[in-house]
Parts: C-alpha cells; sequence; structure tokens
C-alpha cells in the first residue's frame, strides 16, 4: 500500500506524478557544460517534452549528426563535445523552438 495516496503499490498514481519532469515553457535550451567531467566539455538538451523510447530516438538521431556519443540523464540528453550549433539547427528542423542557453 501506498502511504501517500492508499492505493496498492501497482495502482499507485504518486510515483508516476513524481517520475515526470516537469515541463518547461516549450523551448528546447541547448547548452555546454563541463562541470565534473575533468574539463571535458558535453552538450546539454533541455526542456524536451519526450519520454522513454521517443527520446532515446531523438537522441540517437542527434548523436548520429554530430559524429559523437552521448546519453540521456533524467530527461537530459548529454553529447559528447561543443556541438550546440548543429544541434540547434537540427531541433529546428525537426519542429522543436530550440535556443542557446548559457556563455
Amino acid at each position: 500500500m501506498c502511504p501517500s495516496c492508499g492505493k496498492q503499490s501497482d495502482k499507485c498514481q504518486c510515483k508516476k506524478e513524481k517520475n515526470n519532469p516537469a515541463r518547461g515553457d516549450g523551448e528546447v535550451r541547448v547548452e555546454r557544460s563541463v562541470k565534473g567531467r575533468k574539463g571535458k566539455c558535453v552538450s546539454l538538451i533541455r526542456g524536451l517534452s519526450l519520454e522513454g523510447i521517443q527520446l532515446k530516438e531523438l537522441a540517437k538521431k542527434l548523436k548520429q549528426k554530430c559524429g559523437s556519443g552521448g546519453t540521456i540523464k533524467s530527461s537530459v540528453i548529454e553529447i559528447q563535445g561543443d556541438h550546440r550549433d548543429i544541434l540547434i539547427e537540427e531541433l529546428n528542423k525537426l519542429g522543436y523552438k530550440a535556443k542557446k542557453a548559457g556563455g
């Protein structure tokens, strides 16, 4: 039994609501980060309203376009290297409203 809603754990809605990322303002932000990576940079894509398989397919397509590796961590796509311009161009082609964030 779930202590929050009182339903059986397999029918609990609390866990599903906690796992869903908060939806942003509809803009996809592409930023560069080196924090915690020993000076190596990655491009971070935040604000996508995709989940699961759709997010994995988009990440795969973007990694292929950049010719580099990457991963997905808590609904944020990480692409190895500084590929912000390529990523913004590709996301805009796919119909997302993407912009550069950070410095």
